[in-house]
């Protein structure tokens, strides 16, 4: 295995804590121990393979790229400049904006549930592709009673006005008398408040229990909650063989 040693003020850096200017400062104030140990070196070259590090009296693991799944409150945009809601980037810790982390995909500032977000260009391109036909699972609270019909329509598909063809739910199921879980897709513009106007209903809630074979059950996060994704919880994200 090939390591990768980086100067400390450079690793400070990457992980979001400010300038190098900044870091070198927090290093030269004795504000960084590794191992128990003040860290008093700016220009240390440190191993990142596993390094913990403590800074802010905060324990912090080294993490090349970020990969972070938030249940999302309701009342948050999905938005780096946010503009009627606080942005879901203020539920993060700080540093993470500096490391430029952005939602995967959009949820609206209504909309609960699974909300992924990185660093990872690559990740964030692979995971929005429509191509990847990943499926993401919603419940819908609707305002009128679900009916057979209903789910009828949301399976076999209902016309949109800006869609070229109609657009269908991958499965579609009734929990109760007004809940349905919808597996779509597509994930087009609020795809599934539209499609269930266009099948004659109205949607009261919306909230997105997983994406691919990653539930939020599966996390155990509550409301608000958030947590890094290892590497089995991200291979959940891939389709199906």
């Amino acid at each position: 295995m090939i390591m990768s040693k980086q100067t400390l003020d450079r690793i400070l850096q990457s992980q979001g804590f400010g300038a190098r200017k900044y870091c070198r400062a927090l290093i030269d104030e004795g504000e960084v121990t590794i191992n128990g140990q003040v860290a008093a070196d700016y220009a240390a070259r440190i191993e990142t393979d596993g390094l913990v590090f403590t800074l802010f009296d905060e324990e912090w693991t080294y993490r090349e790229h970020l990969y972070i799944a938030l249940n999302k409150p309701a009342n948050f945009e999905c938005s780096r400049k946010p503009s009627h809601h606080p942005g879901v980037l203020s539920i993060l810790p700080e540093q993470f904006s500096w490391r430029d982390v952005q939602p995967v995909g959009r949820l609206d500032h209504d909309t609960t549930g699974m909300l992924l977000l990185s660093d990872d260009g690559a990740f964030i391109h692979a995971q929005s592709s429509p191509k990847r036909h990943v499926p993401k699972i919603y419940v819908a609270t609707t305002q009128e009673p679900v009916t057979d019909a209903l789910i009828e329509s949301l399976k076999s598909g209902v016309q949109l006005h800006d869609e070229p063809a109609p657009l269908a739910a991958q499965t579609c199921r009734q929990i109760d008398a007004h809940r349905l879980e919808i597996v779509l897709e597509q994930g087009k513009y609020h795809q599934v408040k539209r499609m269930l106007a266009a099948a004659g209903n109205h949607c009261a809630a919306l909230e997105r229990i997983a994406v691919g074979g990653l539930t939020l059950a599966h996390l155990g996060l509550e409301e608000g909650e958030w947590c890094y994704l290892s590497p089995e919880q991200l291979a959940l994200l891939m389709p199906a063989a």
